[in-house]
């Protein structure tokens, strides 16, 4: 008998260990988990909070209406399984043939070689494709429906093809098969074990974990950049960076990060920071540290993260260095927030930001993206009365939206290595970051859903009005850099490019390649993806795909020396945290950003 066919005493012992501890939790977890399935009198008045059933109806009678169509796309899906069937019966009798259908580039859910050199796992591979296209082409015989409802259909159906894709299951993944033998099934008892952990850390509720989240402490392996705090308030801590150079730029930069999620995906690590490689250019760098609210902050409101976000910081930056101007940068929703304040304060003559640049930032919301499908009066109306009962919107709620939107990479993948595999997840910077979410405040939160994703509102001259100033776009008149990048999926690049057409000051758009993460925290050491550039911004963005010029490697340098020449050549001495009226409040990162929602 083989060495491997019992497992040895040592094993023994600690499988002995993990059964007891899926005993001791299932109890309590099983009680749980029966609780939150009652469902609650919110939900009980509303029955249907995705507003799907509308569209599915609204999608059948279409359909319906012209059978012909419907039989022609059935035709058609059966002759395509019949050449699988073909396929499959030539290399059953060692024939070779083209296969019928093939993964997309970059699908890493078949990579394992067992899906092309298995006849089976091929077989059942290609099924899940020819279905997943069925489904998803099904979508364009509803004629005539409303794009919106369109493009929830669409979504959601592709949620339910990722979900059951046969990469996720024990039995027909051939990868999990093959270790599930070679362990006699502890892989599984082990994904049992970790999967009853993510449900206790969720107190009932699912929170798969995507990373170690132990193997990561700010300050000491993580966001690392030397900084200290040298203002306060309310809703955010100022972060002064400490110089690398002895002469710095004569104008600060102030960073103005997105409160969904936190600052440091800008300072992850020293090889991939981007406030690191800013601060050793020469820029005097200055970043928003966002609070994590809670329901004490449920009344705050859109127009006081504006001026206790970046009008505050402004005064703030002016006497820690003694210098009125700044440059400024904005991220995602931190981009919008500085849309709308250079727009305040262009009504007000205040001149202060003398550029600015926006990371992946909307302000034309009229193509969201797949964001939009979460959008309308209906689930408007729910996630008010969510958030009206604890005075904020859940991190983890907020996090789970923006993983659907790639739901193979950032849900199923770790529901097979941690649950199927019964592997730990690989500890990932990035991954932490993703996982240290951030709540919403009430107020902020309904004004900036309604306004901006509902009602497009910023984009019309006084549509929006903030602190007793009516908003307007195209009052700006100081240059503006765009920072978009191809594969966002959560910032279409498209939708970022038509803000562009709003703002009347000189205009510079980037675009570089990967995402919404990926395509910001590019280094130049790593020459990757490289960028796309245009002298002019012409009216759509085709064509300014057809006019622009790629860029092999990082866009940083190009932003630099955009940035830079605000101001003017001229450079000073370095600046060092508390060398003048502001003192050092506390080291960095500060508090601020150790606060967990969890």
């Amino acid at each position: 008998m083989s060495q491997t066919a019992f497992p040895e005493r040592s094993q023994t012992a600690e499988l002995t260990v993990i059964m007891g501890e899926i005993a001791e939790k299932s109890h309590k977890l099983v009680h749980d988990f029966i609780e939150r399935q009652k469902p609650s009198e919110l939900l009980k008045s509303k029955p249907d909070p995705l507003n799907l059933s509308q569209a599915y109806l609204e999608y059948t009678t279409r359909v319906l209406a012209n059978p012909m169509q419907l039989m022609q796309t059935n035709f058609q899906v059966w002759q395509d399984y019949m050449r699988l069937w073909q396929f499959t019966g030539q290399r059953l009798f060692g024939g070779d043939a083209d296969p019928v259908m093939v993964p997309e580039r970059g699908d890493r859910r078949f990579k394992d070689p067992a899906w092309n050199e298995n006849l089976l796992f091929d077989f059942i591979k290609q099924s899940y494709l020819l279905a997943s296209r069925y489904l998803i082409e099904s979508i364009e015989l509803g004629d005539g429906l409303e794009t919106k409802s369109k493009h929830k259909l669409d979504f959601y159906t592709r949620q339910f093809i990722d979900a059951m894709a046969p990469s996720n299951f024990v039995m027909t993944n051939p990868e999990v098969l093959k270790l599930t033998v070679e362990t006699r099934g502890e892989n599984l008892l082990r994904g049992l074990k970790n999967m009853l952990e993510d449900l206790e850390r969720g107190r009932g509720k699912l929170a798969i974990k995507m990373t170690d989240m132990d193997a990561f402490e700010l300050g000491r392996n993580i966001c690392l950049t030397p900084c200290q705090v040298v203002y306060q308030n309310e809703l955010m801590q100022l972060l002064q960076y400490e110089p690398t150079t002895e002469q710095v730029h004569k104008t600060p930069l102030m960073i103005v990060p997105p409160w969904i999620n936190k600052f440091y995906i800008l300072d992850l690590q020293p090889k991939n920071s981007f406030i690191k490689w800013a601060v050793d250019q020469g820029f005097t760098v200055f970043i928003l540290s966002w609070i994590n609210p809670d329901e004490r902050h449920a009344q705050m409101t859109f127009e006081d993260y504006m001026e206790q976000g970046p009008l505050a910081a402004l005064d703030a930056i002016e006497q820690a260095t003694g210098e009125r101007d700044v440059t400024a940068i904005g991220y995602c929703l931190g981009g919008t927030l500085m849309s709308a304040t250079t727009a305040y304060m262009a009504k007000h003559g205040d001149d202060r930001v003398k550029a600015c640049t926006l990371f992946t930032t909307m302000t034309d919301f009229s193509d969201a993206g797949d964001l939009g499908v979460f959008i309308d009066e209906e689930q408007l109306q729910l996630v008010e009365d969510m958030m009206s009962q604890r005075g904020f919107l859940d991190g983890r709620e907020m996090a789970t939206t923006f993983n659907m939107l790639r739901a193979n990479d950032l849900i199923w993948s770790f529901v097979v290595n941690n649950y199927l595999m019964g592997k730990e997840p690989f500890p990932f910077d990035l991954l932490y970051w993703n996982s240290d979410s951030t709540r919403m405040p009430a107020a902020m939160h309904s004004f900036y859903l309604r306004k901006c994703y509902w009602e497009n509102k910023l984009i019309e001259p006084g549509g929006i009005v903030l602190l007793d100033t009516p908003i307007d776009l195209g009052a700006i008149e100081v240059p503006f850099y765009w920072l978009s990048t191809r594969e966002d999926h959560i910032a279409p690049w498209t939708a970022n490019y038509a803000g562009t057409k709003h703002f009347n000051g000189p205009r510079t758009f980037v675009l570089a390649g990967s995402g919404h993460i990926a395509g910001v925290v590019n280094p130049p050491a790593a020459n990757k993806y490289g960028f796309w550039t245009n002298d002019e911004v012409p009216a759509t963005p085709e064509a300014f795909l057809e006019g622009c010029t790629f860029n092999e490697g990082s866009w940083w340098p190009h932003w630099s020396a955009w940035n830079a020449a605000f101001s003017d050549g001229e450079m000073v001495p370095a600046r060092k945290p508390g060398d003048r009226k502001l003192e050092i409040i506390e080291e960095g990162p500060g508090s601020y950003v150790k606060m967990r929602a969890a």
